[in-house]
């Protein structure tokens, strides 16, 4: 069987590389990349072979330029292939050209206010798969399966945590861990959105609590802030989440990653998500801040978290969670070779 899988955002890379490796033992696997942040860092790290289609870009219209030379060269390479399946994460691309060369198309999706995306590729796939819990019901192509994108790669069958990390990024073992995250907001999905307005504020009062604080950051820090920011390889990101005590940032992704880690997560943004709500409201292992006040709670609940509660609360909130969700790169897989 001939199967293509298209990268584009280094999420895409975590929840694809299972398959990609497993399905590469018996058949003929081809992934194509659109070139963001650290995605073909990753790739590299992953020892995943690749083809790059279309560089990064730093505005929403030449994302637009940018994607429609990523697609014709798809489609072109498609041809060529003539894959049986092709599979991407959101991505209209992959639905087009599945469409074009007659191959089956299989979208993945957990994000609701992607639209555009959405409303792009819906039309054209084959299969979209969904989380349970996302809270759009898109119709007859819809299958929903009870998993996040971010089990894919981080359920306990499938991530060992390395505690070197710590001393890679210099923090002590002693004192409350604290990971900040903040994003760009330069998605096509993302404008318009906002997070943390005065993040100065944020690591001084969680430092008055005794934390360290460690920064990831896809923008410029203030000159206060860069000593903080995280400098470890990207794909060790995962390893040091696991071993926080906290995560409060911006990015849905990240804090999801944390929940499912055992990691007490605080998002604040004004992106509401099912598959964040659902951590929030079902398993208490993510507390979600939309509101114009988003600093302001998140801060509070961070603080309240560090001084009052323990590792046990997680790890049972944790196996909870994984008692009710399953391995979603051994589903990916499975739904690849049934449409093959």
């Amino acid at each position: 069987m001939k199967i293509v899988f298209t990268i584009q955002h280094p999420a895409h890379v975590h929840f694809f590389k299972h398959p990609v490796k497993r399905l590469s033992n018996d058949h003929r696997v081809t992934v194509f990349v659109r070139e963001k942040d650290v995605a073909v860092d990753l790739l590299d790290e992953y020892e995943i072979p690749y083809e790059v289609l279309a560089g990064p870009t730093n505005s929403v219209t030449e994302l637009a330029l940018t994607q429609l030379r990523y697609e014709s060269r798809l489609i072109r390479k498609a041809r060529r292939i003539e894959p049986d399946v092709m599979a991407a994460i959101a991505e209209p691309g992959v639905a087009h050209a599945a469409r074009l060369v007659g191959s089956t198309g299989l979208i993945f999706t957990d994000t609701e206010h992607a639209t555009v995306q959405n409303r792009l590729a819906f039309p054209f796939c084959d299969v979209i798969y969904t989380p349970t819990c996302y809270r759009n019901e898109i119709g007859s192509k819809q299958v929903r399966y009870p998993g996040y994108h971010e089990l894919a790669y981080l359920h306990p069958d499938r991530f060992e945590p390395n505690p070197d990390v710590l001393a890679a990024v210099g923090v002590s073992e002693d004192d409350p861990l604290v990971v900040l995250r903040l994003v760009s907001w330069d998605a096509a999905h993302d404008v318009g959105k906002s997070g943390f307005d005065r993040t100065e504020s944020v690591v001084s009062r969680l430092e008055r609590e005794g934390a360290q604080v460690v920064i990831s950051s896809e923008s410029p820090l203030p000159a206060s802030l860069e000593r903080r920011r995280i400098d470890i390889p990207p794909h060790r990101i995962h390893d040091l989440l696991y071993y926080s005590d906290l995560f409060i940032g911006e990015s849905p992704t990240m804090a999801t990653e944390s929940a499912v880690l055992g990691t007490p997560a605080i998002y604040a943004s004004s992106i509401e998500l099912g598959y964040v709500t659902e951590l929030s409201e079902r398993y208490g292992l993510i507390f979600e801040y939309t509101g114009p006040d988003r600093q302001e709670r998140s801060v509070e609940k961070a603080t309240e978290i560090l001084n009052s509660t323990s590792e046990t609360t997680w790890s049972r909130r944790r196996e909870r969670l994984l008692s009710d969700k399953i391995d979603t790169s051994e589903y990916v897989i499975q739904e690849v070779l049934r449409h093959g």
